[in-house]
């Protein structure tokens, strides 16, 4: 490549950050993952990667306008927030992606992990233990809450200070994107396994959990954010993405932000962690 070619890539460049080039590269990467690896379960692939490569254009040119001009403030807006605005997309993607490696998914294994650790399936002990309303509404609002924290914590920097903005974006869309790609290489259920028995009908192999499948216990089903949940899972949940859990890497990302920018609140969202790492 001469000289003139690597100026204008530079050129074409000069206003990307470290949250672009892990966005861009992700998107790129998966697109090209989609063209080598793709099967009969990724069905119309060619749209597939047309998408992505058509996500890759559009981004760089939000980037380049942004940088042309004077922003309004909704262009302003998406330049800081598109990463968060393609997490549901992305990761909804894993559900189709994570069969083209594997055939079913890993929960055996994982189950066959926690007896050797636990001596017990701490999810199904959990729940039969702990079979009340108050109980429950509180660890479901608190696992509800990581979509509050996403935002609500990113938005307070943006408004407060966009280096610290790009910072804490930048990390936290590093931490899905690592979920993401390892959901496509290690499709796991989960402990909806035991409760969902649609879930458990997806093991490979025949495989079911040890246990048998379990019913949400009455009061359980009563409360208002598992309802919540429940169609949340329904309708926006990508099938074998447990493993490890976003909720958990993701709202740890947002209560160290908060602990180093936000310290006033960092104790009550330090504890709503710690029960929302509970509830997962």
């Amino acid at each position: 490549m001469n000289s003139s070619r690597l100026s204008k890539l530079s050129g074409a460049l000069r206003h990307y950050r470290f949250i672009d080039y892990a966005t861009q590269g992700y998107v790129l990467g998966m697109g090209l993952l989609v063209l080598v690896l793709h099967n009969d379960s990724v069905g119309f692939w060619p749209g597939l990667v047309a998408a992505h490569l058509l996500c890759v254009v559009l981004v760089h040119l939000l980037i380049r306008t942004h940088a042309a001009r004077p922003p309004g403030r909704l262009l302003d807006i998406l330049r800081h927030f598109y990463p968060v605005i393609l997490y549901t997309a992305l990761y909804r993607e894993t559900g189709t992606l994570n069969q083209m490696l594997f055939s079913g998914y890993l929960d055996a294994f994982f189950m066959s992990l926690e007896e050797r650790v636990f001596g017990m399936q701490p999810a199904v002990q959990f729940m039969e233990r702990l079979p009340y309303l108050p109980v429950s509404e509180l660890f479901y609002a608190s696992y509800f809450s990581y979509y509050i924290m996403i935002v609500g914590i990113g938005a307070a920097l943006y408004f407060r200070d966009k280096r610290q903005f790009f910072h804490y974006v930048s990390l936290a869309s590093f931490s899905f994107y690592a979920c993401f790609f390892i959901y496509i290489l290690l499709p796991v259920i989960g402990p909806r396994v035991f409760f969902d028995s649609e879930c458990a009908m997806k093991l490979a192999g025949g495989v079911r959990p040890a246990n048998a499948i379990l019913a949400y216990p009455a009061a359980v089903q009563a409360g208002l954010f598992f309802r919540i949940m429940k169609i949340i899972y329904r309708h926006f949940e990508a099938s074998g993405a447990a493993v490890p859990s976003s909720h958990v890497v993701v709202a740890i990302c947002t209560c160290y932000f908060s602990r180093i920018y936000l310290p006033r609140i960092h104790l009550a969202h330090f504890t709503l962690v710690v029960l929302l790492c509970l509830s997962t």
